[in-house]
């Protein structure tokens, strides 16, 4: 009898470890995911979601790689669905404000035409507001630029912006 007891003490112990484990994966998943989606949303990008991570608490280098995946991951739905998303809208009351917002991209786009890949990924890694993937995504798509052309020179062009921001954001932390 003493030694069932004993060991289920024990086992109610070794529970309620393991519970407080995994409360503590939920709330890092939780930053992490914070800062993953918070990448993926336009304007914001991971020039937004590395400070972000950083202030939750996460290493500016942790944040750079969360970042990364997460402001990549609309790219390729952008480069491959823009255009046909465009073209259906432009059949509804919405096609001034498609015209409008195509023609705003591609006053941006005179390097892009004029360098191609390099003018892309010059473009997606100035850090500035209006030059990130998802600007960059809707000119590439615009321009019929390739998909093996731009998704590269994107993922790099993303990849230096990054590496900028989470320099400034380690200065900072």
């Amino acid at each position: 009898g003493r030694y069932w007891a004993i060991s289920i003490e024990l086992n109610i112990q070794e529970l309620f470890v393991e519970v407080s484990r995994l409360a503590d994966l939920k709330e890092f998943l939780s930053t992490e995911l914070v800062v993953f989606f918070t990448a993926c949303m336009p304007i914001v990008e991971l020039r937004g979601a590395i400070p972000v991570g950083v202030a939750m608490g996460l290493s500016p280098l942790h944040s750079y790689f969360l970042s990364l995946l997460g402001s990549t991951l609309p790219v390729p739905i952008i480069l491959f669905s823009i255009r046909p998303i465009f073209n259906q809208l432009k059949q509804t009351t919405l096609k001034g404000w498609i015209d409008r917002l195509s023609a705003r991209a591609l006053l941006k786009s005179d390097n892009i035409q004029r360098y191609g890949f390099w003018g892309l990924l010059l473009f997606v890694a100035v850090p500035l507001p209006g030059t990130g993937v998802w600007t960059g995504s809707l000119i590439a798509s615009l321009l019929d630029m390739r998909f093996k052309l731009a998704f590269p020179a994107i993922l790099l062009g993303n990849t230096v912006a990054g590496a900028i921001i989470m320099l400034a954001s380690h200065a900072i932390a």
